[in-house]
């Protein structure tokens, strides 16, 4: 069985990760900073030192990169490679900045751009954090930096991932996904990993 280390999990578990680690092939390893969640390993992005190197066979990071600042995403994407396993794959989806500009531009910034389950959600939202857990003292949610499907792509191949797939998208969703790979594989091949794990 492979193991996917879920970063960042919050409350969530296998099944609101993607159709491609949500079966009996995957294992689950759950870390967070936050120890109310229960995860396996307390940890940040940026310092996994709780596992070991090469212990991995995937990470999977969603909605929470956008909370590192700017200077801190090399140091989290060098602790992803680093626990990866030679043949590993990093799934990673956050906000797309890009449609939510676009929104913006329209003089959006407080209206809703959808409705989620935690309530209405709108670009200021979507670009600074979800303002009414952090008006309830949760600071973990403020985002601190954003990306636009280039920037993440581009990102991930200054952090060493050989073989990057990535897609916008809009509304009603406002995200992107990227998936990438710590060894060289072969056009076919990463396009039915990012069609397993991609929604």
């Amino acid at each position: 069985m492979k193991t996917f280390l879920h970063v960042g999990c919050g409350p969530k578990h296998k099944d609101r990760t993607t159709a491609g680690f949500n079966t009996p092939d995957w294992a689950e390893l759950r870390l967070d900073i936050d120890p109310s969640v229960s995860p396996d390993i307390i940890g940040t992005m940026t310092d996994m030192s709780g596992l070991a190197s090469e212990s991995v066979d995937a990470v999977f990071s969603s909605h929470n990169i956008e909370h590192l600042y700017p200077h801190e995403v090399p140091l989290a994407l060098a602790e992803f490679k680093r626990v990866l396993k030679p043949d590993g794959i990093v799934v990673i989806t956050c906000p797309d900045l890009q449609s939510v500009a676009a929104l913006i531009a329209q003089d959006k910034l407080l209206e809703p751009a959808y409705v989620s389950p935690a309530g209405p959600i709108t670009p200021l939202d979507i670009l600074y954090g979800h303002r009414p857990p952090m008006a309830r003292g949760n600071l973990y949610m403020a985002h601190r930096c954003g990306f636009t499907q280039k920037v993440l792509s581009g990102t991930l191949q200054a952090a060493g991932f050989v073989a990057v797939a990535a897609r916008r998208r809009e509304h009603p969703c406002f995200d992107l996904w990227a998936l990438a790979t710590k060894a060289s594989i072969a056009e076919a091949e990463l396009r039915a990993l990012a069609g397993a794990h991609f929604p």
